[in-house]
């Protein structure tokens, strides 16, 4: 189950995230501007992923919900809408092609955490989470390294279709390979599980979530940190084009170790810490996160800063690794917050906060303070924005320790 989810996720990523090495090509293609680049790679996608994501997992909560299915159906729909965004004409053509791609793909997350809870033990859940969250930077690194080749190549119009084709397939293995485990689960008298299947009104999980304090600081922290990453993920490449003079398939190649190897270890990385510090003392789940991002924000702060693209490219491999290692501690945690009923609906509330504020500000405000600072600064604008992304890093950091200072309270007994 683990494995698939995982190639799910990264057909996920894949899809989402292949425009951003396409960014340039679209630009000069369409004759659109930095700040209609960042509308489409972020609001345009994360607005509708952000809304749907709440619904779809309240029905993903629900005993009788297939979540098997769901997956496979949602896989379905942002794979053709993938495709469909290669035959666009014209900025709005491609603005609703990505508007379909965010949601299919608002079906995926919640469910599959879900599935993950369910099927293995709370000592070993920040592990399995952070294996399925390794689908974020093996899926970008694909998306960078399949879409700058094919761009140059052949156009990045047949990139997008050749990424988006094969999820209808991979859509149909998980429809007749993978199981639901609510199908096979056996009834059972205890007391815990009584009260366990007791639905929970829509009112009722969201006090159960957001009673927890810890819950909010994770949300702010991850929200934040999304901001942050999707903003890089997306003017990086740019930056390294523009002031580096490196070609898509350079940049490509050379940010898939950045963001995709350097990322996948430091997802796996942080599960693993979090599951083994956490077991003497609950706190340390997130520690990692904390401290980490606070030590890395000097190093990215120079990669940016320094005039030889390799050296530029090192630098930023160790904050890659860090600030990636949050994501199977704190999607583990939320999991561990709140009644098993709400489990999804805890999920798509921090994958709101991530997408709406991440994905749907990120690359569109760092696009429109690029243009702000292109009188003053030229092709070098991205430049001056990445600086100042470097240390906002230090918030999100503040908030993990703060919700890590009270898991050993909010954590449930499992």
């Amino acid at each position: 189950m683990l494995w698939i989810l995982l190639i799910v996720y990264i057909f996920n990523f894949l899809d989402r995230q292949i425009v951003n090495i396409l960014a340039e090509p679209i630009k000069a293609d369409l004759g659109l501007t930095d700040t209609e680049l960042g509308l489409l790679a972020g609001p345009a996608f994360a607005v509708f992923y952000a809304l749907l994501g709440i619904p779809i997992a309240r029905y993903a909560d629900k005993e009788g919900t297939n979540r098997v299915r769901l997956i496979a159906l949602a896989l379905a729909i942002w794979s053709a809408m993938t495709a469909v965004c290669g035959l666009a004409q014209n900025f709005v053509q491609l603005l609703f092609a990505r508007i379909g791609v965010g949601v299919g793909e608002a079906g995926c997350t919640p469910a599959a955490h879900s599935l993950i809870t369910d099927s293995v033990p709370a000592e070993r859940r920040s592990s399995a989470i952070a294996f399925y969250g390794m689908g974020v930077p093996i899926g970008s690194l694909l998306g960078l390294v399949i879409g700058g080749i094919v761009n140059d190549l052949y156009g990045w119009r047949v990139a997008l279709m050749l990424v988006g084709a094969p999820g209808l397939l991979l859509a149909l293995i998980v429809l007749f390979i993978m199981r639901e485990p609510r199908l096979d689960r056996v009834k059972e008298t205890t007391a815990a599980t009584a009260r366990s299947a007791v639905p929970l009104s829509t009112a009722d999980a969201m006090r159960d979530i957001f009673g927890s304090r810890s819950f909010v600081y994770i949300l702010i922290a991850a929200s934040v940190t999304a901001f942050l990453g999707y903003g890089k993920a997306l003017w990086t490449i740019s930056f390294f084009i523009r002031s580096h003079g490196l070609s898509t398939t350079e940049a490509g190649l050379g940010m898939a170790v950045v963001l995709g190897l350097a990322a996948a270890v430091g997802t796996w990385l942080g599960g693993k810490i979090a599951d083994k510090f956490g077991k003497r003392d609950k706190k340390h789940i997130l520690t990692f996160p904390a401290y980490g991002m606070a030590i890395v924000a000097p190093m990215l702060f120079l990669g940016y800063y320094v005039e030889q693209w390799w050296v530029a490219m090192a630098l930023l491999v160790i904050p890659s690794v860090v600030n990636n290692a949050y994501y199977g501690p704190a999607y583990g945690c939320v999991q561990g917050l709140v009644r098993p009923q709400a489990r999804a609906v805890a999920a798509s509330i921090m994958l709101f906060g991530q997408n709406l504020i991440g994905l749907g500000l990120g690359p569109f405000l760092f696009g429109l303070l690029s243009d702000a600072l292109a009188p003053a600064y030229g092709q070098e604008s991205i430049r001056y924005v990445l600086y100042g992304a470097a240390w906002l890093g230090l918030i999100p950091a503040f908030f993990f320790w703060r919700a890590s200072l009270r898991l050993g309270n909010e954590l449930r007994a499992e």
